[in-house]
């Protein structure tokens, strides 16, 4: 008789579901991180017992991003466009309405000391609205510059799941920004002789480079948030920025005007509440990192921070140089309209127009923090349809804004002048300004998501030097 064998029962097949996009190839066997390449370990090293990877998968990033969620697949008309596009608009908003809120907050802080500047005299103006524009504003340029590359890396480190890198790296560009801190600290320190040689008035030089030294624990402030927000941005955590942010700008605001008016501390009162202000924001957010809220995110102080410091410090100057020159060119303009004929009108018309541009750069950094965030963190989670796809919502939206914003000025342009100015050569200028400033804020709107304003500064210069002409 034959022996009696059962039969294997085949495994059932598994049931269909939605074809996923191909997962890019495994990367090969390396060192976690490397000069070269200093972003992310490798895919076969975060299964190793010391690096396991987390997938954020949290709730309370569903509005931004889910990690185990597919790629889009291929957009085949136009309802499927729209229909993406409202999805991703929900996901952009989520992060960009919060950013935005943080930007004009952290903005308003030197806006209202200028403000109060202005009521306690001239010259304390002068000196205040230098050492914001000039000296304070090239150092908040060079380290927003190198805290950027943090957009990229924790971005990616989230999206990737490595959750304990995130730390790591703030921690690194702690380093690295504290170390350049402390070299742009001389220039605070020379600011009165440096504003001077480039033709500033001798009064006016020397109350901005005393108000400059004093505004030095600013510079150290800089150097501690630009890391944290980027750090916090990465994870979402948008919504406790711009708590933190809006209780710092309701203080500073009240502790503005006790110190400076109430008081009578005039320009010394105004260095106290800024340097405060901004130690406020950074000490807060401290806070909330080490009570345990950003979970494997933060596990501590490491040693890893002083590892690959070259290959980071590299990263960051790149990024430091794609944004500083979306900074600077406020300091360049305000620098070049006191060498115009008739300065006092240039200086005063350029301020109005700079100080209308400036929240539309709120905006605009807004976006573009945004969408650092969700490409980085669906290319980390390798969705690179979505990735894609998201700038060109962040580029559609963008437009939209600024051209809404340009509407309104062009179309008011004869009755918003009187709300700064009084002189009407200088309302009569502003109005001549107005169409250009338009066209200004419709490229600034665009480009910082794409990186990099450099034009704005040309287009300007050239009206100024026609006009005068």
């Amino acid at each position: 008789p034959k022996p009696c064998t059962k039969k294997k029962k085949n495994p059932p097949k598994p049931k269909n579901t939605r074809p996923k996009s191909p997962s890019p190839p495994p990367l090969s066997l390396s060192t976690m991180e490397t000069s070269k390449q200093p972003l992310l370990s490798t895919r076969e090293e975060d299964h190793t017992p010391d690096h396991h990877v987390l997938r954020p998968t949290n709730s309370s990033f569903a509005s931004s991003f889910i990690a185990d969620a597919d790629d889009i697949g291929p957009i085949s008309g136009v309802k499927d466009f729209f229909r993406e596009f409202k999805v991703e608009s929900r996901k952009l908003w989520y992060l960009a309405g919060p950013a935005i809120f943080t930007s004009l907050c952290q903005y308003s802080l030197g806006a209202v000391t200028q403000v109060f500047a202005g009521h306690v005299g001239t010259l304390e103006l002068a000196a205040v609205s230098i050492e914001n524009s000039v000296i304070a504003g090239f150092s908040f340029g060079v380290m927003l510059g190198m805290g950027s590359a943090l957009e990229t890396l924790c971005g990616q480190a989230f999206g990737a799941g490595q959750l304990d890198m995130l730390g790591v790296y703030m921690q690194r560009s702690w380093v690295i920004l504290n170390t350049t801190a402390f070299v742009l600290m001389f220039f605070y320190i020379f600011a009165a002789p440096f504003l001077k040689l480039i033709g500033q008035t001798a009064e006016i030089s020397k109350a901005a480079g005393v108000f400059a030294v004093w505004m030095i624990p600013q510079l150290y402030a800089y150097a501690m948030n630009f890391p944290i927000a980027k750090f916090l941005q990465a994870q979402s955590k948008i919504m406790v920025m711009a708590l933190i942010a809006a209780v710092a700008l309701v203080l500073h605001t009240f502790f503005s005007w006790l110190f400076m008016l109430k008081l009578g501390w005039g320009m010394v009162g105004a260095a106290v509440v800024l340097n405060v202000s901004w130690w406020f924001i950074v000490v807060a957010q401290l806070l909330y990192i080490f009570s345990g809220t950003c979970g494997r995110a933060w596990s501590g102080f490491s040693w890893k921070a002083f590892q690959n410091i070259w290959g980071f410090v590299r990263l960051s100057l790149a990024s430091a140089v794609m944004l500083c020159l979306e900074v600077w060119y406020f300091m360049a303009l305000i620098l070049f309209a006191g060498y115009l004929k008739n300065a006092e009108v240039s200086v005063d018309a350029l301020s109005i127009c700079m100080n209308i541009l400036g929240w539309a750069v709120m905006v605009a950094l807004g976006c573009n923090a945004a969408i650092s965030v969700r490409v980085s963190n669906e290319l980390g989670a390798a969705h690179p349809r979505t990735a894609k796809f998201s700038v060109v919502v962040v580029v559609a939206t963008s437009f939209l804004i600024g051209l809404v914003i340009s509407l309104i000025l062009i179309l008011a342009r004869k009755e918003y002048p009187a709300l700064f100015s009084n002189s009407t050569e200088v309302k009569e200028l502003v109005y001549k300004l107005t169409p250009l400033l338009g066209v200004c804020i419709i490229i600034n709107n665009v480009q910082p998501v794409l990186s990099g304003n450099y034009c704005l500064f040309c287009l300007f210069l050239i009206f100024f030097l026609v006009l005068r002409i």
